[in-house]
């Protein structure tokens, strides 16, 4: 059985964090090992929250917990999203080597949480840099979408030959995958929206029907978990983003139709497992 250590966020109402990621893997059939860096009584997104944010030496304290049971050697990856602070992100980094160690077959998976088109940057000053300089090459797959893939790599990525360029450069950082999980650009053709994926063997793109949400949140968690999660079972970058997209834009529709403002996961479950729409990846070289 597929085992990943999710470190990230967590709403108690809605959906972010591994509150977006962890009921979507599980329902997959992957087992896994959710580590709380907050856990807010919602997301950021409506302007007022409660709840903790946990120090970075108790989130060290749940791995090193979960290193004691002797387990860490059935982890096949670890999953990372918000990182709200560098001593955080440092102890992200140093899970990912512990898995490593244990299991040295075990890769890291870093969704680089930094902003988006419309919002600019929501993190704090000096996280951008830190996951640029020390987290983006430490891992093998990274799940940015296109503002972040801008940022990380200081390139353009305005059409499809400079989204590949600027994913090549993203990989000679560190990363064997990036998957560039909200690729609209000028080529995206009119109402939809394209999801690439690049490795060394090639890359693939996957285009669905655009939908229109308001502050909906918690999407790019949910896509980076369930592309993480096919392609540790398949090892194939097309089978896992066309999987992917089916799986993401079911529950999106779900969600669109019943005009939600958080992600209808429980109602949607089934898309995780038989999804309604099938889109199949092209590949691009």
């Amino acid at each position: 059985m597929t085992t990943i250590l999710s470190i990230q966020s967590s709403v108690a109402y809605g959906h972010a964090g591994n509150s977006a990621a962890t009921f979507p893997l599980m329902r997959q059939g992957v087992e896994v090992w959710p580590v709380l860096t907050v856990h807010f009584s919602n997301h950021t997104g409506y302007g007022a929250w409660r709840g903790p944010l946990f120090p970075a030496t108790a989130v060290a304290d749940v791995v090193t917990g979960i290193d004691e049971r002797g387990v860490l050697d059935r982890c096949d990856a670890v999953l990372s999203g918000y990182q709200g602070a560098e001593d955080v992100g440092q102890v992200v980094l140093d899970a990912a080597a512990l898995v490593k160690q244990r299991n040295p077959d075990a890769i890291y998976c870093c969704d680089p949480v930094l902003g988006d088109v419309d919002r600019g940057f929501f993190v704090r000053p000096g996280i951008p840099e830190f996951m640029r300089d020390q987290v983006v090459p430490a891992a093998d797959l990274i799940t940015p979408n296109l503002f972040e893939l801008e940022f990380l790599t200081g390139q353009q990525a305005r059409t499809t030959a400079e989204l590949l360029a600027a994913a090549d450069r993203a990989r000679a950082m560190g990363p064997e995958l990036v998957l560039i999980t909200s690729a609209l650009h000028e080529e995206t053709a009119p109402g939809e929206l394209d999801m690439v994926v690049v490795s060394g063997r090639g890359a693939w793109i996957v285009s669905t029907p655009r939908l229109e949400f308001g502050m909906l949140s918690g999407c790019g968690d949910m896509t980076s978990a369930t592309f993480l999660a096919h392609w540790l079972a398949t090892g194939d970058e097309a089978a896992a983003l066309s999987r992917t997209a089916s799986i993401v834009y079911g529950v999106l529709k779900i969600t669109s139709d019943a005009g939600a403002e958080e992600l209808r996961l429980v109602e949607a479950q089934d898309e995780f497992v038989t999804p309604t729409h099938t889109f199949t990846a092209r590949r691009l070289r």
